[in-house]
């Protein structure tokens, strides 16, 4: 028997998977940091590690679907805790740092990301095992996983299951046993899937590198004449964001499209036009969205958030109740006799892991306030900043991982968050602190709201990936703490990789605004740069809050809607919180999940008038999946090649003036491989069915 899970023994956390996924993880940090820091994108590290873990464990005996599913879990929680760059740099922005002190920053990402572990261990009930959230790349991960270990014994066993999960709606379909011949054919289709999928969107990935095909359909004008505002749009052509839109669903998709149209047909116009500027009109309207509406965004996703909290109020109580459940059957000896869903990491064990990060985190407080001039306030910093710490981390906790069930862990606007953490921490320095301190004291505050910021933010970046992690294993049938384990492994291997990259990027290349940056090489840090911004703003009284009450108030709004459309039990829906990151998310994003969210519903809408219509979505979402693992791959290995080369355009074939060949073609070939692909998934579906 396994000491952990109650359960017969079997191969999941192994030496060797922790191994693999700790080399993987090493490469695909490295790799988040620089793409993070240069595009203002990471991208999840689940899939792709999940395709390396399968192609070195097959080589090896005995491995299981479970075995992979720890090597991904391990990279995929350091890949995330590479998102606190969206923090972390603001520190090296404003002056305070000129590099990253590895101890500091290993203590501030070690646990901050433990902690994420541990806070997303009773919510894992609430948003996982009792929730319909899609959780898409979780899904696609799950996907991947058992195509890759079809024909294995566990894969075997599921199938002989009464009934399975049916992809991305939390149910359970019932299954009929099938035949030998029949399980063979399936598996091989959907393998086929998979591997056309990354196969397509590998290669189309490529052509885009050498600007053959455009990475984007874009288009910018002047509205009202020269001397109106502007707006415009940027589709996107990635066929990983085409996918997640399939995965996520109809209304998600059409919430995010509702909130763009408020951004850039009402917003975006309006505020150019009132804040008028001269110059090309893209660059007008990409500063009127980032200056102006990326912050009513951030407003609209605040109220969401918190109406999301409130609604999650009792799964969470329903949550802790089943960990104090096992917590119980632990003792007594009957732990096995629960299934494996509930077999969680002892509830005890996780509040003293819990409150043992307290303690560093205390002393981490503790150490910046009396060596930035905060000493005589140094009592009230360190107590209140625990406290801020416990609170908006769990606060963060539910939020994030509820957005990342909702649109999946690489489009959930993880800076979002960290724009209301800082400002929230800003505000409580500015009235609890900064009266009790002499004039001039303004900068180490906005240093200390940076830095009790980016301990929020390392929690917040870890429950916006562990969900999906688990959503994973609960479809493969692992062991959750087997996972919640494997996941403290990867953030402390996060925790140490992350600060000497950053050390390296910040001494290399430097970061844009920052003193003494080159600004022709610096690196952009987007995020950094703007929260960053809003702490000074907020501590010198220099911010326009009328932006976040506009944002709150569409936040009202659209809950109320919401509320009423779904009066009708059947009927359409408009997820706040996805209407919220339509906003604040660049249309470049949006508009290709929201064309993926239309043609995956004609897809399962056109799968329903034939028989065989639940493999014929099954096979939809390996498809979409082996898009998302293309792409991933290469978005990977490209990453990589410009850490170590320096150069941007590696593959480029073509010069500038190949800008509208290259979107005509890049256009048309997209939208004729989408028509080709999906298609061929229809006839493959009734082939099956016939057979």
């Amino acid at each position: 028997m396994n000491a952990i899970s109650g359960m017969p023994t079997r191969h999941e956390l192994t030496i060797r998977g922790v191994i693999i996924g700790i080399v993987i993880t090493i490469v695909f940090t490295a790799a988040n940091v620089y793409f993070g820091l240069k595009a203002g994108l990471t991208f999840s590290t689940s899939i792709p590690a999940a395709v390396i873990s399968m192609a070195i464990l097959k080589a090896m005996r005995d491995a299981t679907i479970q075995e992979n599913n720890i090597v991904q879990t391990v990279a995929s929680a350091a890949g995330t805790l590479s998102s606190i760059i969206f923090v972390l740099p603001g520190l090296v922005i404003v002056g305070y740092w000129t590099g990253f002190p590895f101890w500091i920053s290993v203590g501030i990402c070690a646990t901050g990301g433990i902690l994420g572990v541990m806070y997303t261990i009773p919510l894992r009930r609430a948003l996982v095992t009792d929730s319909d959230l899609p959780y898409p790349e979780g899904v696609a991960c799950a996907e991947v996983l058992k195509v890759g270990s079809a024909g294995s014994e566990d894969i075997g066993r599921m199938a002989e299951a009464d009934g399975v999960p049916a992809a991305g709606d939390g149910t359970v379909v019932r299954a009929e046993a099938p035949d030998a011949a029949g399980a063979a054919q399936a598996s091989a289709a959907g393998l086929k899937a998979v591997l056309w999928g990354a196969i397509i969107s590998a290669i189309f990935y490529i052509i885009v590198q050498t600007k053959v095909f455009a990475a984007a359909v874009t288009d910018y004008f002047r509205v009202g004449g020269t001397r109106g505002g502007a707006t415009g749009f940027d589709f996107g052509l990635s066929f990983a964001l085409f996918a997640i839109g399939h995965l996520v669903g109809l209304w998600v998709g059409v919430a995010m499209l509702v909130g763009a149209l408020i951004g850039w047909a009402w917003a975006v116009p309006y505020f150019t036009h009132l804040h008028w500027a001269a110059g090309a009109a893209a660059t007008v309207a990409q500063e009127g969205w980032s200056h102006y509406v990326r912050f009513i965004g951030a407003g609209t996703i605040g109220v969401a958030a918190i109406w999301t909290l409130a609604k999650l109020v009792q799964p969470l109580v329903s949550g802790l109740a089943g960990a104090f459940r096992a917590s119980r059957a632990r003792k007594a000896g009957t732990l096995h006799e629960l299934p494996r869903t509930e077999h969680d990491m002892p509830i005890g064990t996780v509040g003293i892991i819990s409150l043992i990060c307290f303690i560093p985190i205390a002393f981490l407080l503790w150490h910046f306030a009396v060596h930035n001039g905060l000493g005589a306030t140094v009592a009230t910093l360190v107590i209140g900043g625990v406290i801020f710490v416990v609170l908006l981390s769990f606060l963060v906790s539910a939020v994030c991982g509820y957005m990342a069930g909702l649109i999946g862990s690489s489009n959930s606007p993880l800076s979002g968050v960290g724009i209301l953490v800082v400002v929230i921490a800003a505000l409580l320095l500015v009235f609890g602190v900064k009266p009790f301190l002499p004039p001039g004291a303004d900068k180490a505050l906005v240093g200390f709201a940076l830095f009790i910021t980016a301990i929020v933010f390392a929690v917040a970046s870890i429950a916006n990936n562990n969900l999906q992690d688990l959503k994973t294993g609960q479809l493969v049938d692992a062991t959750p703490a087997m996972q919640q384990w494997a996941l403290v492994i990867g953030v402390l291997v996060g925790a140490v990789v992350i600060p000497p990259v950053l050390d390296l990027l910040q001494h290399t290349y430097g970061f844009l605004g920052a003193p003494g940056a080159n600004p022709a090489t610096a690196l952009p840090a987007p995020q950094a740069g703007l929260i960053s911004a809003l702490a000074q703003g907020v501590i010198t009284h220099n911010i326009d809050w009328s932006l976040i009450g506009i944002g709150c108030g569409i936040g009202v709004a659209i809950i109320i809607l919401d509320e009423l459309l779904g009066l009708a039990k059947k009927g359409p829906r408009l997820p706040p919180l996805a209407v919220g990151l339509g906003i604040y998310l660049p249309t470049s994003t949006t508009l290709m999940v929201v064309v993926g969210a239309l043609v995956g519903a004609w897809f399962d809408r056109r799968a329903d008038r034939h028989p065989g219509a639940e493999a014929t979505k099954q096979l939809g979402v390996l498809l979409a999946s082996g898009l998302i693992v293309g792409e991933s791959l290469l978005a990977v290995i490209f990453a990589f090649l410009i850490g170590v080369t320096g150069k941007q355009n590696l593959v480029v074939l073509v010069g500038n003036n190949f800008a509208t060949p290259s979107i005509i073609i890049g256009g048309v070939v997209f939208a004729v491989l989408v028509i080709v692909l999906y298609r061929w998934i229809i006839r493959m579906g009734r082939a099956g069915t016939a057979a």
